[in-house]
């Protein structure tokens, strides 16, 4: 393995596309460290560990810590992707995006610069809305509040998010590509030498023992090597393409198959149990402390066993919604009759269309049970066995799914240049003059 890392640098353009994104992850790090102008950062740390649980918790992990810390990147990249996926959802009803989404690279050209337009609008917006929260939050937090302080922290904020959702496609055209999802990735992984500092100061104190860190790396490893095998799973439809002759030329008569992921609809299922289930949580902080708030919070607390049935149920609705959203059997099977494709034993059209959407319907409930059950597994943790981290849900999907789509664009550079990558095994062949 350490060879096969080592031909990465043996590459000049691999090797520039990697220092380049490093590059990138450092200048988002060192942004990560600028407080808002006007903003006592102890006070607000003590004051963010109350909303824990809350939306405003969950945003955090998206911006990467930078939102308890009120930095120039409190927004994180959270309004670009609230942005495309809004502008996804539209493309399902409007016929306007629809047709962009069939235009090619022009049709992909006007969504993008709409999705910019749209991370303006919605980070002035939260950034107005956050400012206002700091303001709110506790006394001390803000130095001078005022509408001074709201003008600067929203122009601040804005700009931070352009700066980021700029980095990121950078580092998508001159990096190693998937730009956005590596700076959240980043933002996530920034978090654990903290639990691991963590982890060892209760290792020393006698809190836990050995044994019990060990059957937690354990589990860790096997949690995370179960993730990465459902996130590749697939069920291959065979599909024939009729052959053609045209003139002295034969065409088609290839075999070939539609990949459908167990998975297709990524962690956003679980981005969008999470808002729902939280929306209640964060409201109540709103209100005095009486006592059928109490009562409520109560039951929707992360851990407990009403909160677990609901964020599954949730994850699992949603699974199939955005499932249905980015795979239409319809399209696939218009498709493949205009280019003469069939699948052996189903007639085009209308059959072929029913036999993927059963096919989907069937493969999309297993897939989406097991992140139901990754998401509620770091509540079960802390509460149950005081792990004193947070492992699992949404940020390990992310990770873990990144990580394998950066690992699969590394490996396509080094095929093509006859290297042996990261998952074949053989000698390295260099380029032949």
């Amino acid at each position: 393995m350490l060879e096969k890392l080592l031909n990465i640098f043996k590459i000049p353009d691999l090797r520039r596309k990697l220092l380049f994104t490093l590059c990138m992850f450092v200048v988002y790090r060192i942004g990560g460290h600028i407080t808002l102008p006007g903003i006592d950062a102890n006070m607000l740390l003590q004051q963010f560990q109350q909303l824990k649980g809350t939306l405003l918790g969950l945003y955090d992990i998206f911006s990467g810590g930078n939102l308890s810390r009120a930095t120039i990147f409190a927004l994180g990249i959270m309004p670009y992707i609230s942005t495309s996926i809004i502008l996804q959802l539209l493309g399902a009803v409007i016929p306007y995006y629809q047709r962009l989404q069939k235009e090619g690279e022009e049709g992909r050209r006007k969504i993008t610069q709409h999705t910019r337009y749209g991370t303006v609008i919605l980070a002035t917006i939260q950034g107005f809305g956050i400012s206002i929260f700091l303001e709110n939050l506790g006394p001390g937090v803000v130095v001078n509040p005022g509408i001074s302080f709201r003008l600067i922290s929203v122009l601040t904020m804005v700009s931070g998010t352009i700066f980021i959702m700029w980095l990121g496609e950078q580092i998508t055209e001159k990096g190693i590509g998937n730009g956005i999802s590596l700076i959240i990735m980043i933002g996530i992984v920034a978090r654990y030498p903290n639990d691991a500092i963590t982890s060892w100061r209760l290792l020393k104190s006698g809190i836990h023992g050995p044994f019990f860190y060990i059957v937690l790396l354990i589990f860790v490893v096997l949690i995370t090597a179960a993730v990465v095998f459902i996130t590749q799973g697939q069920r291959r439809i065979p599909v024939q393409y009729a052959r053609r002759v045209v003139g002295r030329k034969i065409y088609g008569g290839q075999s070939t198959f539609i990949p459908l992921n167990v998975n297709s609809a990524g962690v956003i299922p679980i981005i969008f149990a999470q808002s729902v289930i939280m929306l209640p949580t964060t409201l109540v902080q709103f209100f005095p402390k009486t006592g059928w708030v109490e009562n409520i919070m109560a039951y929707i607390q992360p851990g407990y066993w009403l909160y677990n049935i609901m964020y599954g149920v949730l994850i699992v609705v949603f699974a199939y919604f955005y499932t249905a959203i980015v795979i239409n059997p319809t399209d696939l099977a218009d498709n493949m009759k205009k280019y003469g494709g069939f699948i052996p034993g189903k007639r085009p059209g209308a059959k072929t269309s029913e036999y993927i959407d059963r096919i989907i319907t069937r493969i999309t409930l297993p897939g989406a049970i097991f992140f139901a059950i990754v998401a509620i597994l770091p509540m079960y943790l802390i509460v149950h066995f005081k792990v004193p981290f947070y492992f699992g849900g949404t940020s390990l999907l992310i990770t873990v799914g990144v990580l394998l789509d950066t690992v699969q664009q590394i490996e396509a550079q080094l095929m093509m240049r006859h290297y042996e990558g990261f998952l074949k095994k053989g000698k390295i062949r260099g380029r032949r003059r």
